[in-house]
């Protein structure tokens, strides 16, 4: 018996969600599961297979303990004493895309397959994002 694939491409749905007062690892989790086809009934590990989700309010996002101050996100430049470090609180004022971009990352298989998933991921401080167009869903997390 031989065992057919379907073209996910042409069946990637698009979804909104709203990141205000959410909580960064619980929607990272959500956002992931939607990235990679999880939820489909037709999901296959080695196949990119998700759909693409536009991530509105990043500015808004909830944390909780003392995780503002105390988690560090680090860069090395490669050159001698070229550590980078930054709390939290300070690259959710500076960058709050990256603050989720990095979350839902780190949930992705990693390779080629994982950074392309990643690429469906759009990430927007405010309410306004420019893809209306592709008529997204609302999704409630």
């Amino acid at each position: 018996m031989k065992t057919t694939f379907e073209n996910q491409h042409d069946k990637a749905k698009w979804f909104v969600v709203d990141a205000k007062d959410k909580i960064l690892g619980r929607l990272a989790t959500r956002i992931a599961t939607l990235l990679r086809g999880k939820h489909k009934p037709t999901y296959t590990p080695f196949m990119d297979s998700g759909d693409f989700v536009v991530v509105v309010n990043a500015e808004k996002i909830a944390v909780t303990g003392k995780k503002l101050t105390d988690k560090i996100y680090y860069h090395h430049s490669m050159y001698p004493n070229g550590l980078k470090a930054e709390a939290l609180g300070k690259r959710l004022q500076r960058k709050p895309e990256d603050v989720i971009m990095h979350a839902v990352w780190g949930m992705l298989p990693k390779g080629s397959l994982g950074r392309d998933m990643l690429k469906k991921l759009k990430v927007y401080k405010g309410e306004n994002h420019p893809h209306e167009a592709q008529r997204p869903e609302k999704l409630a997390i």
